[in-house]
């Protein structure tokens, strides 16, 4: 329970955390200094020049603390954000007290225990009374997941600089933030190789002709018809009437053992940026794991897939299914590849703790929210 003294202080100082400057400790040694010397000689101009440096001191902080008072901070983030990746958004700085304006207020990001999400200071030299500034700023998310607050602070040492007042404001509301989506270490070659693999998969599977028809441009080599280009003395091609479709079967395992969550922390990116790059390439991803499942384009799109990633994490559970099409092109994200020896897996890529880099750092809709600083 809090003290009386403890009470009082944060009836006094509200949110506010104070700083001295380095001006700040210059003029207060020199307050020293002229109390002792009009305590000393008992000069009554030294001592209402020392009534005039304590007003000065009581006046600055007071001004400074009106100009904290009354500031809202409002947040607009794209629809989309993954971890990462800095992306631009909207701030605005709204001056509540219609009578007054605010001087030389900073604002800055603060998150505890990680990067804050703001990656660079803002600076506003006034803010009129009433008004609302607007600027363009880049925020970064640093890890997956749910965000449900986030802290930034307003910062001033007006007028005079002999203290830093400091006032910490939240935004309250919930952000999802994606797995990243930008390539890590041995990400681009596996993906290089899916597209490889993809090709001999599939080839030879059935396939009814259709027509003979003339090449265009960028057209796989493999399909073209050299009887009926000898023939008519340009490139043909054989066309058939339907492709088979191209799918991507990724299982993520969750049953992950004590020590290896930040190699499931890879995974989840990984997986998350194979369902990002395929679907971008028109092949259908389905995922997969002990407790969900989805195909896209059929059951969704691959916000669908991002939305399951931004939230899941290790948990014991079932052991994993057959394979939902077993002629699919198949990857499994596992911590223990005996669990998938059967029939049904024996031709899947297995991705088990050794085959991924565990990450150097921590893995990290159109939302809006309003803080109130005073």
């Amino acid at each position: 329970m809090p003290t009386f003294y403890q009470r009082l202080r944060r009836l006094l100082l509200g949110r506010v955390r104070y700083k001295i400057t380095r001006g700040g400790v210059l003029f207060f040694l020199a307050i020293l200094v002229v109390a002792a010397s009009a305590a000393a000689s008992a000069n009554n101009l030294l001592f209402l020049i020392l009534a005039a440096m304590l007003a000065t001191v009581m006046i600055s902080s007071f001004i400074s603390r009106l100009c904290l008072a009354g500031l809202e901070l409002d947040f607009l983030l794209p629809e989309h954000v993954s971890a990462g990746r800095s992306v631009s958004a909207r701030l605005f700085v709204r001056n509540s007290k219609f009578w007054m304006p605010s001087f030389s207020i900073h604002v800055v990001g603060v998150e505890a225990g990680h990067p804050p999400v703001l990656t660079s200071p803002l600076y506003f030299p006034v803010i009129p009374g009433g008004a609302t500034l607007e600027e363009t700023v880049y925020v970064r998310f640093p890890r997956r997941g749910a965000h449900s607050q986030n802290s930034f602070a307003f910062s001033t040492q007006f007028p005079f600089g002999f203290l830093e007042k400091t006032v910490q404001v939240t935004l309250r509301r919930d952000i999802l933030v994606y797995p990243s989506l930008d390539p890590q270490a041995g990400f681009e070659e596996l993906l290089a190789g899916i597209h490889g693999e993809l090709e001999t998969h599939y080839r030879g599977l059935g396939r009814d002709f259709y027509r003979i028809r003339p090449y265009e441009a960028f057209e796989s080599a493999r399909h073209v018809d050299w009887k009926a280009t000898a023939h008519t003395g340009h490139l043909q091609v054989r066309e058939f009437a339907r492709e088979q479709e191209q799918t991507v079967e990724i299982f993520l395992d969750l049953l992950v053992p004590s020590g290896a969550g930040e190699w499931f922390e890879t995974a989840v990116n990984c997986c998350g940026f194979l369902a990002w790059r395929l679907s971008e390439s028109a092949i259908g991803v389905h995922l997969r794991t002990q407790e969900f499942s989805c195909r896209i384009p059929e059951e969704g799109d691959v916000y669908t897939i991002l939305k399951y990633l931004a939230l899941v994490g290790p948990r014991p559970g079932k052991p994993p299914e057959s394979p939902a099409d077993e002629t699919s092109y198949q990857i499994v994200f596992t911590a223990a590849a005996d669990r998938f020896q059967e029939p049904g897996w024996a031709s899947a890529r297995v991705l088990e703790l050794d085959a991924l880099p565990a990450p150097a750092g921590g893995a990290a809709g159109s939302d809006e929210g309003t803080a109130a600083a005073g």
